[in-house]
């Protein structure tokens, strides 16, 4: 299917990537998606290549981070393209390939999930980052009961009704794909999983790291704990 006809489409939020948008948009054409490229108020000229390689591109008038970015294309698809089914979520910095979104809505199509999240192969990924999406994922997996190989990965997809259960989450960050993962399994939908390619630019620092990872690890030990704490209330009052 022509991406232009297609009932998938890409969110893609970008800050000053204007290196890399332009393949993203092509690959994730080609893969029959259409593209919405969220400009989250670059300094260079992101939003004009993006729009050049055919991508709809919404800016952001002040640098907002990725969980409104991801708000903003959500409520224009919601609201300007109704016809939309799914959702793809993926960087703009060909850490992941666009091209494999097309395995990642395989399990949608065939109505087997509700949201599909990449894995990542951990021999691909730097220790230091490793470690901290062990931590991550332990912790969700034991809180929330799941049994999932990867819980932070950034290339996601999900069907229209996972879209519109998350598209209200203020998260951002690294947080923001627990905060989806976790209002999903909150709902009680199906979550899939699928492998992916991941390709590191750069490796964050060690005081960064340990900032992201704490927060993030904060946030999955809260959330898991009110989910815990509900299900046990509920069950208390059958």
């Amino acid at each position: 299917m022509a991406a232009s006809k297609s009932k998938d489409c890409a969110l893609v939020p970008a800050y000053n990537e204007e290196r890399t948008i332009a393949q993203v948009v092509s690959k994730l054409k080609k893969a029959g998606l259409r593209p919405i490229v969220i400009d989250d108020n670059s300094d260079d000229r992101t939003g004009e290549f993006a729009g050049k390689a055919g991508a709809i591109v919404l800016k952001h008038d002040d640098n907002l981070g990725k969980g409104e970015a991801i708000k903003t294309g959500l409520n224009y698809a919601f609201k300007r393209m109704a016809g939309m089914q799914n959702f793809v979520f993926i960087d703009a910095d060909m850490q992941y390939d666009p091209s494999e979104a097309a395995a990642l809505l395989q399990p949608l199509k065939q109505r087997r999930a509700d949201m599909v999240l990449g894995f990542r192969d951990w021999s691909t990924v730097p220790f230091r980052h490793m470690l901290g999406n062990l931590v991550w994922r332990t912790a969700f997996n034991f809180l929330f009961g799941t049994k999932l190989k990867d819980t932070n990965c950034g290339f996601v997809a999900m069907n229209r009704r996972a879209a519109a259960e998350v598209k209200s989450i203020a998260q951002g960050g690294y947080v923001l794909e627990n905060a989806m993962l976790a209002r999903v399994v909150k709902s009680g939908m199906r979550v899939h999983q699928v492998p992916v390619t991941v390709s590191y630019k750069k490796v964050s620092g060690i005081g960064r790291g340990m900032r992201v990872g704490g927060g993030v690890l904060v946030f999955i030990v809260k959330s898991g704990l009110r989910y815990r704490l509900g299900n046990a209330l509920r069950r208390s009052k059958k």
